[in-house]
């Protein structure tokens, strides 16, 4: 049989096809009954292949035009877009991300690498004044001393919208360094987890030991949005080291395999990042440069750190046990 006489027998199917089209174009595929998808999927399958014999054999274009029409309609309809599930979000916000984080070696490395430093260094700088000198630099030293000096709580609503702005970008080259370091075989997520942690670690410790007026001024600044923005560091960081481990072990897949699971990993660490790193700039930007009470930006870091745990650990590891519903 020739070519054109076979796809001439299959008009029949292709009129059905398009007829499938128009059904389900006018009502949800939840709707569509299981046999009746099926059918509309060999259809299409069926019409893909006729489209590929109708260019090989170069019949006429107004066969080609027509059956290329019909399955790019097939295809919209039988790949749209679905519809927002609020429960499917749901428990993939508060069950499946909460546990894969949980979970996550390379943030449990980032975070005890990160605390640990940052404790050590502020023991150090309280009890070695040279090494803040090391670590910070006395040009820093000295402008954190005076500028929280002069510091003046309650500036004007364009100022704060401006600054607001300013820390986002901030943050998040911050952010972006941290990952950025980590594709550097995990090495360089190691590295900039100690760097930031000894250089943040040595800040809180020497501006435990200015005078009064600096020391109070910059506590009651940084402790509204420290939670999340210290912790926004190091999801930046464990993500980064997530993908530079994976060209080191592979797990016996190929390089770009291997980057390619990490990268499924990586995902949401570097999600609840951005999160924590916009979260932290609202509230340096509004809230910790205001008159407000010290009782308050002090309730707000105490909330967030609830939030913290809540999310991370008491979700994560309520969920440890559903390992086969929420996948690796």
């Amino acid at each position: 049989m020739k070519v054109s006489d076979l796809l001439e027998s299959r008009r029949e199917n292709w009129r059905e096809l398009e007829r499938m089209c128009m059904a389900m174009g006018g009502r949800s595929r939840r709707r569509f009954p299981a046999q009746a998808a099926a059918r509309f999927a060999a259809l299409y399958r069926a019409a893909c292949a006729d489209l590929a014999l109708a260019y090989s054999y170069q019949l006429p274009p107004g066969t080609i035009h027509y059956l290329h029409r019909l399955v790019g309609r097939a295809h919209n309809q039988l790949y749209r877009s679905r519809t927002f599930d609020f429960a499917t979000w749901f428990r993939e916000l508060m069950v499946r991300v909460p546990r894969r984080l949980f979970t996550d070696n390379c943030l449990r490395l980032a975070f005890v690498l990160f605390w640990g430093v940052f404790v050590l260094s502020m023991i150090m700088t309280r009890s070695w004044p040279g090494f803040a000198d090391e670590v910070i630099g006395q040009e820093w030293m000295q402008t954190l001393e005076r500028d929280f000096s002069q510091i003046t709580f309650g500036r004007s609503a364009d100022a704060n919208y401006l600054m607001a702005g300013f820390y986002i970008q901030h943050n998040a080259g911050i952010g972006l360094r941290c990952f950025a370091f980590g594709l550097l075989l995990g090495i360089g997520g190691l590295y900039m987890t100690v760097y930031n942690a000894a250089f943040l670690g040595a800040v809180f410790g020497y501006m435990t030991t200015v005078p009064l007026l600096a020391r109070n001024n910059f506590f009651e600044f940084v402790t509204a949005h420290g939670p999340f923005e210290l912790t926004a560091i190091v999801l930046s960081a464990a993500a980064g080291m997530r993908m530079g481990f994976a060209l080191i072990d592979t797990g016996g897949f190929t390089r770009i395999a291997s980057l390619r699971q990490a990268a499924l990993r990586a995902v949401p660490v570097m999600s609840a990042a951005v999160v924590m790193f916009l979260l932290a700039a609202m509230i340096e930007g509004f809230l910790s440069p205001s008159a407000a009470p010290y009782a308050v930006k002090a309730g707000v870091a105490v909330l967030s750190t609830g939030m913290l745990m809540f999310y991370f650990v008491i979700l994560g590891y309520s969920h440890r046990e559903i390992d086969h519903a929420v996948g690796p």
